[in-house]
């Protein structure tokens, strides 16, 4: 599809029509100008040198070559290209607990708010891989499949909200089959499945899923938020806290036991996060045992540029230009060009 990467110097394509009504009321002046002096072809007679055909070409040429230029500078640009590139590395699916139990605050700013600085940090040092990005709280949803775009993938981690998942829940085991279900089938590359949660009120058997996931490589690593202490979760919108039926505040605990077990059966570590990043080294040590891999990777390139085609248009039409001189010329006459 043809584009124009910076449409806005396309407003100086009005001077074009400027410029070609300029000079023909110039022509016209001078017609008349010269009509004064006497009959015009006496004075065409008079100045046998003067070739009005050479200056009309020197000018549609310089006006052309305008055009161009002006349409060179708002950069056209024609479809766009994707290759795929081969580089060795692993494949990482993120699952992050959205539940409103992840607002609670007995990790600062926020158990959500830490998890999303940890995941930002552990995305600047994965290198050659693929990372996907799952959300769950009573479901499990895919929001970034598999890619290698880290960028696009720490843009939305910053926009993670509790409100994204609207069914209440903490389905582990869920997030979990769609981690299997988004990595790939190459066993020769490192596979896991990060899960970031407070593991409370789980409601699916997580334990299973972590070991369907070990059974085809892929191991599960648990990150614990929270602590075992806990917290009351704020009540969006009010300075007040969660309750129950019966108004007493609910207090949202990590439950530290069922993370463990989770990872155990999948075969990786449990770490609790907190003010530290000792969760984050720990994390990425895990990862860095992991084989490596030719990973596939398509890879969008920027549209074809075009302006350069014009350009040298351009360029060889002032070229032209300059050798066409105004006035005739006795060897370049014998051609009869004109």
């Amino acid at each position: 599809m043809f584009h124009f990467a910076q449409p806005h110097y396309l407003v100086l394509l009005l001077l074009i029509p400027l410029f070609l009504a300029l000079f023909l009321y110039s022509n016209i002046v001078r017609k008349r100008k010269l009509a004064k002096f006497g009959d015009h072809q006496l004075v065409t007679d008079l100045m046998p040198n003067v070739s009005q055909t050479r200056q009309r070409i020197k000018f549609y040429i310089a006006l052309a070559a305008l055009t161009l230029i002006i349409l060179s500078i708002a950069r056209p640009q024609f479809g766009s290209s994707t290759e795929s590139v081969k580089r060795r590395g692993i494949e990482v699916m993120i699952a992050l607990d959205v539940s409103n139990s992840m607002m609670a605050k007995d990790i600062l700013p926020s158990r959500l708010e830490k998890a999303k600085q940890m995941l930002s940090k552990l995305s600047e040092t994965l290198s050659n891989d693929k990372v996907g990005v799952i959300v769950f709280a009573g479901e499990a949803q895919m929001q970034i499949p598999l890619t290698a775009d880290y960028v696009a993938a720490k843009m939305f981690l910053s926009s993670i909200e509790p409100g994204m998942i609207s069914r209440q829940g903490t389905a582990i085991g869920s997030a979990i089959d769609l981690g299997i279900q988004g990595l790939s089938t190459n066993s020769k590359t490192g596979k896991a499945i990060i899960v970031i949660t407070d593991v409370e009120n789980h409601e699916d058997n997580a334990v299973d899923a972590a070991k369907l996931a070990a059974d085809k490589g892929i191991m599960v690593n648990v990150v614990g938020i929270g602590t075992p202490e806990g917290s009351p979760i704020p009540a969006p919108g009010t300075m007040s806290y969660k309750k129950d039926m019966s108004g007493n505040v609910i207090i949202s605990k990590l439950d530290e036991p069922m993370g463990k077990e989770v990872a155990a059966a999948g075969k990786g570590i449990y770490v609790r996060a907190d003010n530290s990043n000792t969760a984050l080294r720990a994390v990425s040590a895990s990862l860095d045992k992991l084989a490596t891999a030719p990973v596939e990777s398509k890879i969008y390139s920027s549209r074809d540029e075009q302006f350069a085609t014009m350009a040298w248009l351009a360029f060889f039409l002032l070229v032209i230009d300059i050798l066409i001189l105004g006035r005739q010329n006795k060897w370049v006459n014998r051609f009869k060009w004109f």
